[in-house]
């Protein structure tokens, strides 16, 4: 489980006490060129971002087409007013809750739903792979119909029985040409994903521990 605002300072914060210990007492200043730049682009960012979803500058964004919104997710009675960026940590009730950045979305019918991801498609899921209308309809678990959100903001209840892994699919359709843009974010409840962030970890290791030594032997 994951706040979006730790995750990502965590992640920056421990690579650069790596790199300050390791440029320290064993590798010069080329760890520095290598390690933190690295780590940051490939341990935190991936580690954190799925689909449509993502982290930018300690704020959880939802990309919708070209346009964006704010992506807020809360256990009330579970974690206070902690929030979390896609993964809900318990499998529980939770509220997610969007503020458009971009205007046009007020103008735009919205509808959301959330569906299981019964085809194991995983964090790198994409509207096309979600199959026909009729199968994504069967997968569903929650359903809000279109309409549109003057105000710029839209929230939706949510409450889960069991941990698993899901899908959340935002539609956006403009009024005057129908067309319509998707976001698509796969998430997990109730579960944790280790694994990821400990291999990008290690190859970043890898990478700056190969790097000093060839520095150290090169000096």
């Amino acid at each position: 489980a994951r706040s979006q605002k730790s995750s990502a300072t965590w992640c920056k914060e421990f690579l650069v006490t790596v790199n300050r210990i390791i440029s320290t007492k064993f590798i010069p200043l080329i760890s520095m060129l290598l390690v933190v730049p690295l780590g940051c682009l490939f341990f935190c960012e991936r580690a954190i971002a799925h689909g449509g979803v993502s982290i930018e500058d300690d704020a959880c964004i939802m990309t919708v087409g070209t346009y964006r919104a704010h992506f807020s997710g809360y256990q009330p009675a579970i974690r206070a007013s902690q929030e979390f960026c896609e993964d809900i940590p318990v499998a529980s009730d939770a509220i997610i809750v969007l503020d458009f950045i971009s205007n046009a979305l007020r103008d735009m019918s919205i509808d959301f739903r959330i569906i299981r991801d019964v085809n194991n498609i995983g964090v790198d899921a994409t509207y096309a792979d979600l199959g026909s209308q009729e199968a994504i309809e069967a997968a569903t678990v929650a359903y809000v119909a279109a309409k549109q959100y003057p105000n710029g903001n839209f929230s939706i209840d949510l409450k889960f029985d069991q941990p698993g892994s899901f899908i959340g699919i935002l539609s956006a359709t403009e009024r005057t040409n129908n067309q319509t843009f998707f976001s698509v974010f796969p998430f997990s409840v109730g579960k944790s994903d280790w694994w990821t962030p400990i291999m990008w970890l290690i190859a970043v290791l890898i990478i700056g521990g190969g790097a000093g030594f060839f520095g150290l032997r090169k000096s």
